[in-house]
């Protein structure tokens, strides 16, 4: 893993995307605390090629970006239209909208979807990722939802976008899938997973929550040396609820993948 590989997903800080000119501000600060790189998905109405300039005015490469289920599933040639406008090469399907995984009719038409429009996709020089929640790791028909839908799908039209948090969280192992991803996960989520105390005065408990990388249970040494074996080439670090200001909270992930994760180059 090199710095030039990490970037953030901007749901974390989605809040700070209403407008184009807080748009703007928000890139600004992303690339001050110093991610290179970014995977667009809640950003606000901000025209693409507004959007491209102030990319390149800030020095950011978008990496990818997560489009809209419906319009990844029946408008792939539109799609690709966009990420060709970014000059980016990875679109993910994001969560299974409309989908009943305990419908195996249900199941089996998604991944022939995705397997149509992940060729179409391939045909404009682009590629489709299936991005994973937690829901992907119930069984239908005795078989596990995701192994399903990559064993169901060409290899060359369906990529991976593991996400961390939401394999653990479904029962999976993060490390694993890494193996069992290989050669088909050009990006990681990176996202850490930790147990912490809920505020349900009703019902007080321990509950599973995101946190900063470095800052929960994942193994992230070895998480991320599997991901260089199986061919990663963006680390996307994401938080879908921070306990601190969201700034913060990536400052917090980027300084420990920096000076954990990063190799240090001796000069003699």
């Amino acid at each position: 893993m090199e710095l030039q590989q990490v970037g953030l997903n901007l749901y974390t800080v989605r809040d700070f995307l209403k407008d184009t000119k807080s748009t703007i501000k928000t890139l600004q600060k992303i690339r001050e605390i110093g991610y290179e790189a970014i995977e667009l998905c809640s950003v606000s109405d901000t025209d693409d090629n507004e959007l491209v300039r102030i990319l390149d005015g800030e020095g950011l490469f978008c990496c990818g970006t997560h489009e809209a289920p419906h319009e990844i599933l029946h408008e792939p040639r539109r799609i690709a239209e966009r990420l060709q406008k970014l000059g980016c090469l990875y679109a993910a399907y994001p969560f299974p909208e409309g989908v009943d995984f305990t419908s195996f009719d249900d199941l089996t038409g998604l991944a022939r979807n995705l397997d149509r429009a992940g060729s179409i996709l391939v045909e404009e020089g682009c590629r489709l990722l299936y991005h994973n929640h937690n829901i992907e790791f119930q069984r239908c028909q005795g078989e596990i939802v995701l192994e399903y839908l990559f064993d169901n799908t060409d290899p060359s039209h369906v990529l991976a976008e593991p996400d961390t948090y939401w394999v653990q969280n479904g029962g999976g192992d993060p490390l694993e899938w890494c193996r069992k991803l290989k050669n088909r996960m050009p990006i990681l989520h990176m996202k850490d997973y930790v147990v912490s105390r809920n505020n349900d005065e009703s019902q007080p408990g321990w509950e599973p929550t995101f946190a900063e990388i470095g800052s929960g249970n994942l193994d992230w040494k070895r998480i991320v040396s599997e991901a260089e074996v199986s061919g990663c080439q963006w680390y996307v670090v994401e938080q879908d609820a921070c306990q601190r200001d969201p700034f913060d909270s990536i400052t917090v992930s980027l300084d420990y993948i920096k000076n954990h994760l990063i190799p240090t180059t001796v000069i003699d």
